[in-house]
């Protein structure tokens, strides 16, 4: 390569926490606003393009891939919400979604039919979301919902990247923008039964959702009330609607207790009345169900802990007494209950058992006593998929069921609880595409770094064809925090891997939550390396099994899976080829001591606090990627990354590559496809956590990330072509 990496001028900074001083000199990368630092940023791209321009011809491959198997002009699966269904267009060649809707007839349940580029009679935009982009360089819906009477549509539109939307409203009746728009604001908006009032959130500084206020239709924003604001930077606030939409419940909280408020809306001036506080230490959800709360909560009464959460029903006038509270669902070490919805006739759950998300029904009449019926589960034929309950209007006669696996296109599900049956509403279809093809293992690899007894389970996705010769790429995937799950989901993008003859590995690590909630809570606070050491044990198990090179192993995940390849790029850098860090929190402990940040009192419950805390202190001084940087050889590595980024801040992957190329060994002189190691940083001058936006350049990012993976492991050749298969 003759291309030179850009050089940040070095200007060190100390600050001193604990009796230790922390030297930051990069830490003048933080600010947006020098046109140095945007200088520096945009030589970053330079030279990205510059030493990866070898790959364009594999990026426009891969992307052509993804695109053929894409239906561009498509629809999805008409709701009811009232006396209107509503769906979504694509149309081929635009980058966002059309939203529209046809009146219901005769009262009916069954969605209308809907054809390709067909408009149905009757039928309605609401929202083009290519219209409404045309002048601006991002944009992003954060919600839309429409007023009772159907006349009226509010939405938010993020402009920038930054999540902070703009609320607006449109008469539907005429197609003319009210007066009504409000600024920076955060997700969540709400009609009330009139449909004169909104419900909106606001967020503080730190963007944290913290204010719920009332806008009334054609006053000025100016007097809007103030329902609620939340003083504790822990606490982050939602809102919601009841399933008869008669119910506003304001949830406060964070990762380890909650607070839920309610409002009822058919009484004027109704107060906001506390449900159930954060003194109760616990989190819970609360469903109202006519006169009584259905209550997901993982606290018994007598103050036993019950991580895997129980449910249970109460009358609304009795919540207090924790003697009323009737289960409904018991408490079990191996499934998780993860909340509850209702129709007028039946009660739903959707739960995780054996790492996969399932769902659980039941009829409302009797829950909660001796004459609760016996609960029925829809069952399916793969062992790994996702079967989880999608918005669901309270009088439908069905409950509507998103399905899908690593191999099987997303499908939509109408379940008749009656008959216990299931009509296929829609299967997104998959040019070209032949799941017989592809297999799906789980594979199960000792944590040999921590407990041999602890067992991590790994999703295996390779083309049936792969031999076992021990000579297959293969790449890793991880996350591993915030009780996340990766759970099954087919993606088309994974193709352009897969018939390649990569191996694609997810590392199921602790600090997710595919096993329930224990095994979130050892891989957080003073646990978090046992996600580190979980991933790295999954790579030498998978080095290990016969079937990959251990040369051929690359390294992905994002956000705080960024911060899960920086910490194991420094613990075992031999173990990788290449790694992709999206949005890397690779800085985690200097974000997390600085309080004015965003999210950060939030992040708090999930890291611990190393302010206060000595100890979190030490141990995140001891993980984080930035500070423990190696002069050791890393393999080739990629950190992708936005300005406008709000959750993990740009300055971070920016001041992570420059350490990793000051202190690394690795070759940096020779290119990617001749065997070297570049370390490349590429930054979205225009978009968010996401990305860009829109979803052909949401194809191009995914293209340009495997690209690189590819070129590193040699394997930018179709084995595997479908239509031969």
């Amino acid at each position: 390569m003759t291309s030179t990496p850009p050089k940040a001028q070095r200007k060190p900074v100390t600050a001193r926490y604990h009796g230790v001083d922390l030297v930051d000199e990069w830490d003048w990368l933080k600010d947006p606003e020098d046109p140095a630092v945007i200088a520096h940023l945009e030589a970053e791209n330079a030279y990205t393009e510059a030493v990866t321009a070898d790959q364009q011809q594999l990026r426009e491959a891969i992307f052509g891939e993804i695109k053929a198997h894409t239906v561009e002009t498509d629809m999805s699966v008409p709701s009811r919400i009232d006396d209107w269904w509503y769906f979504t267009r694509t149309e081929e060649g635009a980058q966002y979604a059309v939203h529209c809707r046809v009146p219901v007839e005769n009262d009916s349940w069954e969605p209308p039919q809907i054809q390709r580029g067909v408009a149905l009679e009757g039928e309605q935009v609401i929202l083009d979301g290519n219209v409404e982009a045309q002048k601006v360089a991002f944009f992003s819906l954060g919600g839309l919902t429409v007023s009772p009477d159907g006349n009226l549509l509010a939405y938010l539109v993020d402009e920038t990247g930054d999540e902070r939307f703009t609320l607006r409203v449109r008469d539907l009746r005429n197609g003319e923008q009210l007066p009504d728009e409000i600024s920076g604001l955060a997700y969540g908006i709400a009609f009330d039964p009139s449909g004169t009032r909104l419900f909106y959130m606001e967020p503080d500084d730190a963007w944290r959702p913290y204010r719920l206020r009332s806008h009334r239709l054609g006053t000025d924003v100016s007097v809007d009330a103030v329902i609620y604001q939340e003083d504790d930077p822990q606490m982050w606030g939602g809102l919601g609607l009841s399933p008869d939409k008669t119910k506003l419940l304001l949830e406060l909280g964070n990762s380890e207790v909650t607070e839920t408020h309610i409002l009822d809306l058919t009484q004027i001036a109704a107060p906001l009345e506390m449900v159930i506080s954060r003194e109760d230490h616990s989190l819970h959800d609360v469903l109202p169900v006519g006169d009584q709360y259905l209550i997901t909560h993982n606290r018994a009464a007598d103050g036993t802990h019950l991580p895997n959460n129980q449910v249970s029903i109460v009358d609304a006038d009795k919540v207090a007494d924790r003697s009323a509270w009737r289960t409904v669902f018991e408490h079990s070490q191996t499934v998780k209950l993860d909340g509850v919805g209702v129709t007028r006739q039946y009660l739903f759950a959707a739960v995780r058992s054996e790492t996969t998300p399932r769902m659980w029904v039941l009829p409302l009449e009797g829950i909660g006593t001796q004459h609760q019926a016996d609960v029925v589960e829809p069952a399916f034929a793969e062992e790994l998929y996702s079967a989880t309950p999608i918005g669901q209007h309270i009088d439908s006669p069905y409950i509507r069921l998103g399905y899908t696996s690593w191999i099987t296109p997303s499908q939509v599900l109408d379940y008749d609880p009656a008959t216990n049956s299931s009509k296929l509403r829609r299967q997104t279809e998959v040019p070209g595409y032949d799941p017989s093809q592809y297999l799906v293992e789980r594979w199960w690899a000792p944590a040999e770094s921590t407990d041999r007894n602890i067992a991590i389970p790994l999703t295996v996705i390779r083309h049936k064809d792969v031999e076992w010769n021990g000579d297959n790429p293969a790449l890793i995937y991880g996350y591993g925090s915030y009780e996340v799950s990766m759970d099954p989901g087919f993606g088309p993008a994974r193709l352009s891997l897969l018939d390649r003859g990569v191996l694609y590995v997810v590392a199921h690590v602790r600090g997710g939550g595919e096993l329930g909630r224990a095994w979130y809570e050892n891989g957080k606070k003073l646990a978090k390396k046992n996600s580190f050491t979980d991933f790295i044990d999954a790579t030498r198990f998978v080095a290990a099994s016969g079937w990959v090179h251990p040369d051929k192993i690359g390294a992905m995940g994002g956000s705080a899976g960024g911060l899960l390849m920086g910490a194991v790029l420094n613990m075992a850098p031999e173990l990788y080829r290449v790694c992709v860090a999206q949005v890397p929190f690779v800085d985690a402990l200097t974000s997390i001591l600085n309080p004015d940040l965003p999210l950060t009192a939030l992040e708090w419950e999930e890291w611990g606090n190393p302010i206060e805390d000595k100890q979190v202190f030490e141990y995140m001084l001891n993980y984080t990627p930035y500070h423990n940087v190696e002069p050791t050889k890393y393999p080739a590595i990629a950190a992708v990354t936005s300005l406008h980024d709000t959750r993990v801040l740009y300055v971070e992957p920016a001041k992570w590559v420059q350490k990793l190329r000051a202190k690394g060994t690795s070759d940096q002189d020779t290119s990617l496809a001749e065997g070297g190691s570049p370390i490349v940083l590429k930054t979205e001058m225009e978009g968010g956590h996401g990305g860009a936006s829109g979803r052909y350049r949401a194809w191009e990012d995914r293209a340009w990330d495997f690209a690189f993976i590819l070129t590193a492991l040699n394997a930018q050749q179709r084995v595997f072509n479908q239509e031969n298969s």
